[in-house]
């Protein structure tokens, strides 16, 4: 009988350059990664000895019986075999938990031990094949074995993939439903032709698949760096905190400064040539295989076994570095960066508390107020469960609409009424107490919910408009402060107007304002939305005015009626003859211009008769009125509905 083996010689040759290339990738020593390396090994070495015996038995009267007999029963061993391992590998990769992988897979191995008990039988019962020196190789009659425990195992493989489709990425499902097929197919071709030997292609085009969709070393390496990315980083803490949750180590975290405007003047090419120098200088400090690309121009530290001194020594070490200007071909540029370290010590600790943890680390050292390191000691802990918690309060009462609404009333000069008022939001009942705005507000412009939130508290002013109106309390208007990021919704003057005509509300009744900082980050589309909502009768105001962000050409410029003069422009006249005049000609420049002044933080006599002496339109502050909840409000409306005599 002969063989055509060109084609398993070919498989071969392409199963060691994934196996060369597959040493590259992640060395991270999860189950999936070991079984995958054992596919490697179990395929190539069937692949292998099915060569090698091929050629055994074309000279099989030239070499001793023994040595083929050997060679061809270590082949039909492993050959079946690769359908167990990579059900193996697709139970690896499909099961997290570890009590039912270890059952499957106990259950898995049964019919490969009853196999492999059969070929060891074989040289007496001559069941599956036979060598001798009349007739050389003869098939046996159980020979079809051999594919009916290849089939089933593929089998296995697809079936557990088809029940586990909905916990698993599309992705992942494809692949492992996938594979299992096209082996199969490419056996039953070798069963129709079996002159042509193709397990080994079958085999090789599995493995293939499998490395460059599950294992390919792109998945787990930075493309720019060559160091393991952030997913790699998450994968070894798993694994770490699943395996040794008692195990100390230490994750440090370099964060570069504003490292955006080395793209901007240099270009994306060079940045990244930065990038790449900051990175090889980490990696010339630790051991092999610790630096981590983490974000974009951040990179993570992992040491495991290092002393806390080594540590230290290294962290000085990028501080010093630091120091000095970094050269890029004909660009020098000085770097800065800010350092966060945490400590894993508390076997409770989990994935997401450790990476929250050390990200909040990395935000508080940039906000200067730990220095440029910040260890996540107890105290930053503390800071950030009491983030996490006032995110989830958040969440909650974004989700239900359950935050309170408070006013206060604005005070009209010329009328003597409050006629006006600002809409702010509060959050006094929640299960860690009163939580203020100078706490939640940057907390939920920093996770994106400000812009959701802000969308509820229009709805909200909307019907407690409508309420008043109802009642017949006076009420001309109620503002609505709009943060920097609502800007950035290219759908905002739609949505805003679908708001109030779902309500109701005259649109006249809304006030929109927005601070200083906003008009200098987002000009073009401040001055866009502010001359659509002129269309509909919203009036625009400007807040905060004198806070130092924008000047009077950029005002002039946006269709709004409204200015909000900072308390700190208030505050300054006290006392102080210039500031004083400086604020009666802002006024009288914005009241040219048709606009309503209004001075805020008014809250002693003395404070309200110099913003009266300099001609504002209206006053907001303590002197007049807190803000105060909805009823309370509305019962000051109605106390205060006549004229107030000054």
């Amino acid at each position: 009988m002969s063989w055509n083996i060109a084609p398993e010689s070919i498989s071969l040759v392409i199963l060691a350059i994934i196996w060369v290339y597959s040493r590259k990738g992640s060395h991270i020593p999860t189950l999936k990664n070991r079984m995958f390396q054992g596919c490697l090994m179990v395929t190539f070495s069937a692949m292998f000895t099915n060569i090698a015996s091929t050629v055994m038995l074309y000279h099989y009267d030239a070499i001793p019986l023994w040595t083929t007999w050997t060679m061809t029963t270590i082949y039909f061993i492993l050959t079946p075999l690769m359908g167990l391992v990579y059900f193996l590998y697709s139970i690896s990769v499909i099961y997290s938990e570890e009590t039912a992988r270890n059952k499957i897979m106990g259950y898995g191995l049964i019919p490969g031990i009853l196999y492999f008990i059969l070929i060891l039988l074989n040289p007496f019962t001559k069941n599956i094949f036979d060598i001798n020196a009349a007739y050389g190789y003869v098939r046996g009659s159980l020979i079809d074995v051999t594919y009916v425990v290849f089939y089933a195992y593929c089998a296995a493989s697809i079936v557990t993939a088809l029940m586990n489709r909905r916990k698993i990425e599309p992705k992942i499902y494809r692949i492992l439903s996938t594979f299992p097929v096209l082996a199969v197919l490419v056996i039953i071709v070798q069963q129709i032709y079996p002159d042509i030997i193709l397990s080994g292609s079958a085999a090789t085009c599995a493995m293939l698949i499998i490395y460059l969709h599950l294992q390919n070393k792109q998945i787990s390496m930075d493309y720019m760096t060559n160091v393991p990315n952030r997913q790699e980083l998450l994968n070894m803490l798993s694994l770490t905190l699943n395996r040794h949750p008692e195990a100390q180590f230490t994750l440090v975290v370099v964060s570069l400064r504003e490292f955006r405007q080395i793209n901007n003047v240099c270009g994306q090419r060079i940045g990244d040539e930065f990038l790449k120098a900051v990175c090889g200088f980490l990696c010339s400090l630790g051991k092999e295989g610790s630096v981590y690309r983490f974000n974009g121009d951040e990179f993570a530290i992992l040491f495991t076994e290092e002393s806390d001194d080594s540590i230290r020594k290294y962290v000085t070490s990028i501080l010093k570095r630091m120091e000095q200007p970094w050269t890029v071909g004909n660009y020098q540029f000085n770097l800065s960066a800010v350092i966060g370290i945490i400590r894993h010590k508390d076997v409770d600790d989990t994935l997401e508390h450790i990476i929250n943890a050390i990200e909040y680390a990395v935000y508080q050292a940039k906000t200067g107020k730990k220095g440029q390191v910040c260890y996540c000691d107890e105290e930053v802990l503390r800071k950030l469960r009491r983030r996490q918690q006032i995110m989830q309060i958040l969440k909650e009462k974004l989700n239900d609409k359950s935050f309170e609404m408070y006013y206060q009333p604005i005070y009209s000069i010329e009328s003597g009424t409050f006629n006006y008022a600002e809409s702010l939001m509060r959050m006094n009942d929640t299960p860690i107490g009163p939580v203020y705005p100078s706490e939640f507000i940057p907390i939920a412009e920093e996770t994106g919910m400000i812009i959701d939130i802000t969308y509820a508290v229009l709805g909200k002013v909307c019907v407690f408009v409508n309420g008043l109106m109802a009642e017949h309390i006076p009420i001309r208007a109620v503002h609505v402060n709009f943060p920097a990021v609502q800007f950035t919704q290219p759908d905002l003057g739609e949505k805003v107007m679908e708001i109030i005509q779902k309500n109701g509300t005259p649109p006249s009744a809304i006030k929109i304002e927005f601070t200083e900082s906003t008009l200098a980050e987002k000009p073009q589309a401040v001055t866009d939305f502010a001359a659509e909502m002129e269309k509909y009768g919203i009036e625009m105001g400007l807040d905060d005015f004198g806070t130092g962000y924008s000047n009077f050409a950029m005002v002039i410029n946006i269709p709004f009626g409204t200015i909000k003069l900072d308390k700190s422009l208030v505050w300054a006249m006290i006392g102080n003859r210039n500031s004083a005049l400086g604020v009666k000609n802002i006024v009288r420049t914005f009241k040219e211009l048709g606009m309503t002044v209004v001075a805020e933080g008014v809250e002693t006599e003395e404070q309200r008769q110099m913003v009266v002496d300099s001609q504002v339109d209206q006053i907001q502050g303590f002197y007049y009125a807190r803000p105060m909840p909805e009823e309370e409000f509305k019962a000051f409306l109605k106390r205060n509905s006549g004229q107030i005599q000054e």
